[in-house]
């Protein structure tokens, strides 16, 4: 079933949403932030790690490094097309509405656009929900989705357990970015290559770091503003291909 892999993704995001929204009233504050600085930490190390990847290669037993100019223009690229649109605005402010339509005050009210901006930036962004999309519309295999699943579900119990019930609406991010990516799985197919899928996940693994920074420092980055960048390596694709 094409989808079924988004459906069990947005479910262990419900569960872990609960679970962490059940037991953040039981933990005291600072243990929250320090729950908080340890999810930075484990993010910040994601994101590095999955940079590095598209970033350094082995040749002749030496590392080397490798897309550099690339990370460089899709960062500015993006982060001036982010700034014009205004995107990490515009998540805030959704955010701010999806709030005050429930009427969600007082103590939940407490870092619920945080935890909304920041589950739903970390859990759209990376790799697994770009290649578990394709996979999943292009064979119908929701195998990879349903592994990021568990992993999201992990993550939104420690999420939900110190920014609360914000986190439990990041499955609107994850339904329709994951569903767009693979209902347009069959017309993206014929663009695409491994060379593409990895300049895009390395591109996006540097904005999950931006998220861990901000997770311990506060809001340094606007990684909402950045989110273009992962769209520059298709036009920098296109361009090779036919200039």
């Amino acid at each position: 079933m094409i989808g079924l892999g988004t459906l069990v993704n947005m479910a262990l995001v419900l569960v872990g949403s609960t679970i962490g929204i059940a037991a953040k009233g039981r933990l005291k504050k600072k243990y929250q932030e320090t729950i908080m600085n340890a999810l930075g930490l484990a993010v910040m190390f994601i994101g590095i790690s999955g940079a590095l990847q598209g970033l350094l290669v082995v040749e002749e037993n030496q590392l080397e490094t490798t897309n550099v100019m690339l990370m460089i223009i899709s960062l500015a690229l993006g982060g001036f097309l982010g700034e014009w649109i205004d995107i990490e605005k515009r998540l805030d402010q959704f955010g701010e509405w999806i709030k005050k339509s429930l009427k969600v005050k007082g103590e939940k009210g407490n870092g619920f656009v945080e935890g909304f901006v920041n589950s739903s930036l970390l859990f759209c962004v990376g790799a697994m929900a770009i290649i578990g999309s394709l996979q999943d519309g292009l064979a119908g295999e929701p195998s990879m989705l349903i592994a990021k699943g568990i992993i999201d579900g992990v993550v939104a119990i420690f999420f939900a357990s110190t920014l609360g019930i914000g986190v439990f609406f990041s499955i609107i991010p994850i339904f329709l970015y994951q569903g767009a990516i693979t209902l347009s799985a069959t017309f993206i197919e014929p663009f695409l290559s491994d060379t593409l899928i990895r300049n895009i996940s390395f591109v996006g693994s540097v904005l999950i770091l931006g998220i861990g920074i901000n997770m311990i420092f506060g809001k340094k980055i606007k990684v909402g503003n950045l989110l273009p960048a992962v769209l520059v390596p298709i036009a920098y694709a296109i361009l090779i291909k036919y200039i």
